[in-house]
């Protein structure tokens, strides 16, 4: 699995991170979470508003900062 956090380093790009880290490490899975920072590529995706979650290569969530919570529930699926 490949998780993306698209945001320009704001505190709540951040906080997501950490809320996905803590999701997969809760969950006890593998995945790649890297932060895309480069502001063509997040526009590559179409994304207007940050923080965006991207699960392999879907935009799940922009301009929301989810809790751990509900990134489980994305990501369990």
């Amino acid at each position: 699995m490949k998780i993306e956090i698209l945001g320009i380093g704001c505190p709540g790009c951040k906080q997501l991170i950490a809320n996905a880290e803590a999701a997969v490490k809760e969950l006890n899975i593998i995945a790649e979470i890297s932060k895309v920072m480069d502001i063509d590529k997040i526009t590559e995706y179409g994304v207007m508003i940050t923080p965006a979650l991207v699960v392999d290569g879907s935009i799940v969530s922009s301009g929301k900062i989810l809790s751990k919570g509900e990134i489980k529930k994305i990501i369990s699926k």
